[in-house]
């Protein structure tokens, strides 16, 4: 079995053909599909020869969940994500640190649920808890699979969610503790009734019996306790996202990575640094999470409705949070024409430290809800192209004055990741604070490095 990317499009549209011969058995993601049906390149299925056949069984995917992070990844293809035509005021374009490879992946075992999409039966190993769930549905569903890695309780909550959105063929959840993840899996499966979803959900230790998928959520690590601060977890989950990252790039080349593990900036930039992605697809989860924090304290105070309030976290996902007030309203008034001074600067503060506030609360693990939402909400934001503007952990490439590192900014999301960093009209003041914001995790990431390399 062999994955065909969009790179496979891109080599046939290079050599001049208009047609991608496969293998019955092999994957066509539907990424490479979109890429096809826009070049207008045809898709042939080709029967595999006795002799293929036996090249392809004899291959062995190289992937575990738990490798150490000191192995280096195997190069991969990846395709920058397009220019999109917005205006001038919106800027996205490649830079330094989208990376390229060329090594295609490993074949995958078992099997993909996406050969079987329009209908076809589905084999028992790739079924909701390993073969306990009855019949699939034809899916006119626009995504083949979403892998969350990490059957925690933020793993949970995104899974959930996604599957509940209905718009995905199925959703995998992967964690090396045992039956965990399949018994969460099978548990979500039993509310599709409930819910009204036909979502296939699945549970597995590896992401190599995950498959190869879309988009890959990256959930997993130590969580904190109290007194801890997010960088306490900075080398226990180095090794775990380093891993991870790594084995994503191998089974999923065309996937988007989204980083959800603490210390968010430190992880998401050592995530796109050990997956060889380029940077517009490895995105980190903070400034959707810090931004409903703030929201949702500042309309509790104003008495209003929690749509009423409209703000975007920026900066870092810890003490560096940026919280541009030039740019948060309530019911359509500046922030600080509806509160006092006094009142916002509390709200600020209690939003950057939100977290640990939880933390102290539970006395044992961190916030689950509301992250595992912001994270299922991100996708759902690329799957289905919104074009909203929220804030994410993304590569500048001298957007607000920055030209290295990852930091929390406005960003456009797409089908293939980062479309756009958007330029929001900050004050100088908070342009500085997001400067020095992007210093210090530059600082953080270059000690991280150290320690890793």
């Amino acid at each position: 079995m062999t994955v065909h990317g969009a790179d496979s499009v891109d080599a046939v549209i290079a050599a001049g053909a208009n047609r991608l011969i496969v293998g019955r058995t092999d994957i066509v993601t539907p990424l490479a599909r979109e890429r096809a049906r826009d070049a207008k390149v045809e898709i042939v299925v080709e029967a595999t020869t006795a002799s293929a056949a036996a090249a392809i069984a004899a291959r062995v995917p190289a992937s575990t969940a738990s490798a150490p992070v000191s192995a280096a990844p195997v190069p991969v293809s990846a395709t920058p994500a397009p220019s999109s035509a917005r205006p001038a005021s919106v800027v996205r374009r490649p830079g330094p640190h989208d990376v390229v490879g060329s090594a295609p992946p490993a074949p995958l075992s078992p099997p993909s649920p996406a050969l079987y999409r329009r209908g076809a039966p589905v084999p028992a190993d790739v079924l909701v808890g390993h073969g306990n769930s009855a019949s699939r549905r034809p899916s006119n569903a626009k995504v083949g699979r979403v892998t969350v890695v990490g059957a925690g309780n933020v793993g949970m909550i995104a899974a959930m969610r996604l599957a509940e959105s209905d718009v995905i063929d199925e959703v995998v959840l992967v964690d090396i503790a045992g039956q965990r993840a399949a018994g969460i899996a099978l548990d979500i499966a039993h509310a599709s009734p409930l819910l009204g979803f036909a979502t296939r959900v699945r549970g597995v230790n590896t992401l190599a019996e995950a498959g190869p998928s879309d988009y890959v959520v990256i959930t997993a690590g130590k969580a904190r306790t109290p007194g801890m601060s997010r960088t306490d977890l900075v080398d226990t989950n180095a090794a775990i996202v380093g891993a991870l990252a790594a084995d994503a790039a191998l089974i999923s080349p065309d996937a988007v990575l989204l980083i959800v593990t603490n210390p968010l900036d430190e992880m998401t930039e050592h995530a796109w640094r050990t997956s060889g992605f380029p940077t517009s697809r490895v995105i980190g989860m903070a400034g959707v999470l810090d931004s409903s924090r703030f929201r949702a304290l500042t309309a509790s105070r104003a008495g209003v409705h929690p749509r009423e309030v409209s703000a975007v976290a920026l900066g870092s996902h810890g003490a560096e949070m940026v919280m541009p007030l030039s740019q948060a309203t309530v019911s359509g008034r500046p922030v600080t024409e509806a509160l006092s001074g006094a009142q916002v600067d509390a709200l600020v503060d209690r939003a950057r430290n939100s977290g640990a506030e939880v933390v102290g609360l539970l006395k044992s693990g961190s916030a689950f809800f509301t992250p595992g939402l912001a994270a299922a909400r991100m996708v759902l934001s690329m799957i289905d192209e919104t074009g909203e503007v929220q804030a994410a952990t993304v590569a500048p490439h001298g957007e607000y004055g920055i030209d290295a590192g990852y930091v929390g900014l406005p960003v456009r999301l797409g089908r293939r990741g980062l479309d756009e960093i958007v330029e929001v009209p900050l004050t100088d003041a908070e342009r500085r604070e997001l400067r020095t914001a992007a210093d210090r995790i530059a600082e953080r990431v270059s000690a991280l490095s150290a320690v890793t390399s």
